[in-house]
């Protein structure tokens, strides 16, 4: 069957590499981004299936008139994926909460308002899919990324909750989790603290060398991560949390494990916070 997608964050990245495939096994896209010009070329390549809209998440009434464009172009709405975000490095106590907001509007509060103003559309076809982009840091924090962690643990949880949500309504929801891909989320869609202080050179810091290290030579094939995802929004049954690459996945079961110990270690004690006169 024919989808009809909406995919923010179009211009870079796996928001890029997504909506060429979707476009390219003949799928109906609106493809978006804070700048049309990025999507020009494939809106000449595509001009039966592709639409293009300016999309800036943390503009009231963009989201909306995206999703008004994919009703009025194609009749419906069945794939909302929320791809647009930045990452930010800095320890907690460096970064200013100028610096810091801006991270929760994008990756946070743009992606509920997308959402938000997608689900009427979406409600209407029953087999629909909500993509929530989350990362590995999704999963684990570390020094050096807990902002863009928090930004990401809260769509952990809220994706979790809408699942619950839209489970009887027959749309589901896909997590994806990657990890390093071969994007430019290490260069131009990374940010930084501009203060440093020496207490986190051995911590924190670490997170900007990994960035100058591995920015453009990250492991993971974007086309690859996109076919995996493609397969998961197709699936009769998709899975609620979808890793991406073996980093993802060890990211996971060092989480699992840490978990697990914490529990067990502390069970006994921790587990008796009950009235002693209950039933």
């Amino acid at each position: 069957m024919v989808k009809t997608w909406l995919i923010t964050g179009c211009s870079s990245g796996l928001g890029k590499a997504l909506a060429e495939s979707v476009a390219n096994r003949g799928d109906r896209l609106v493809a978006t981004a804070r700048s049309t010009k990025s999507l020009e070329t494939l809106r000449e390549r595509y001009p039966d299936t592709v639409r293009c809209a300016r999309l800036d998440v943390t503009h009231p009434g963009d989201a909306a008139a995206a999703v008004a464009l994919a009703e009025s172009a194609f009749g419906g709405l069945d794939v909302l994926v929320n791809n647009a975000g930045f990452g930010f490095i800095g320890a907690i106590e460096e970064a200013e909460p100028e610096e810091y907001r801006p991270l929760f509007e994008a990756n946070l509060f743009g992606l509920i308002e997308t959402t938000r103003a997608a689900l009427p559309a979406l409600r209407r076809r029953p087999g629909s899919r909500v993509v929530n982009l989350s990362s590995g840091a999704g999963l684990l924090g570390s020094a050096g990324f807990g902002y863009y962690n928090a930004t990401k643990f809260a769509v952990e949880g809220l994706s979790e909750a809408l699942a619950d949500e839209l489970r009887p309504l027959g749309v589901k929801v896909i997590i994806a989790e990657p990890g390093p891909f071969r994007t430019e989320f290490l260069g131009r869609s990374m940010a930084a603290a501009a203060r440093r202080i020496d207490a986190y050179a051995g911590t924190a810091h670490g997170r900007l060398q990994y960035r100058d290290a591995n920015d453009g030579r990250q492991a993971g094939d974007p086309a690859k991560a996109v076919a995996v995802m493609l397969r998961a929004v197709d699936a009769e049954s998709p899975p609620l949390h979808l890793p991406l690459g073996p980093a993802a996945h060890g990211v996971v079961e060092r989480k699992f494990a840490a978990f697990r110990a914490d529990v067990a270690a502390w069970r006994d004690i921790s587990i008796e916070t009950d009235f002693d006169d209950r039933p």
